[in-house]
């Protein structure tokens, strides 16, 4: 598994995550906050699914 790989699957999880915390209050994205966490939510699970699966396959010497 390349590092570059890792690097930008670690990145789009970070950004899920820090998206999670993001504050819309006050601002003209309050009314999609909902949708937000849902996407943000999406975003680190699918990702982390990603990086485990990615990691199990690198574990036992796959490509």
């Amino acid at each position: 598994m390349s590092n570059t790989n890792v690097l930008t699957l670690i990145g789009a999880l970070l950004a899920g995550y820090f998206l999670l915390g993001l504050p819309l209050g006050g601002t003209f994205l309050a009314a999609f906050g909902p949708a937000i966490k849902i996407i943000a939510i999406l975003t680190v699970l699918v990702f982390a699914a990603v990086l485990i699966y990615k990691g199990i396959l690198d574990l036992l010497g796959k490509q």
